[in-house]
């Protein structure tokens, strides 16, 4: 019999605990340490949207000027995913700090402001007949 540790994505903490199975009969684990920002995982994910590295790729896809559905058909993830993934605050800034340290005359005060609540837009059309029902 061969034990292979199980380690946390976030923290990289072995301290893991087994907790339960996924709808799909997966194994879920849940990590023991306090300061660790994630506590539950599944360690072979089947939808691909719930993988750190395509979350990364979201963020990144919209700093580049990616679309939602754009960026949810080159990822191979549902649009809704995406959208959940750019509301959550963690991945974009507001601000281009790196061209404000390339700048040779800032400008003397630089405020900036984390925003609350932002709404998005997509254009939406419709490609069939309408019927009216009577």
């Amino acid at each position: 019999m061969v034990l292979e540790p199980v380690c946390c994505p976030s923290c990289n903490s072995t301290n893991i605990v087994k907790n339960g199975k996924s709808d799909e009969g997966k194994q879920r684990y849940r990590c023991r340490n306090a300061e660790c920002s994630r506590r539950s995982f599944i360690r072979e994910y089947s939808y691909r949207g719930y993988l750190p590295e395509i979350k990364q790729q979201i963020s990144d896809m919209a700093v580049n000027g990616s679309g939602i559905r754009d960026t949810a058909r080159v990822l191979k993830i549902s649009p809704t995913t995406v959208i959940e993934e750019l509301k959550k605050d963690r991945h974009l800034e507001q601000v281009n700090t790196s061209l404000l340290q390339q700048m040779e005359n800032p400008p003397t005060s630089t405020m900036v402001v984390k925003v609350e609540e932002a709404e998005m837009d997509e254009m939406w059309s419709f490609a069939q007949s309408k019927k009216q029902q009577r």
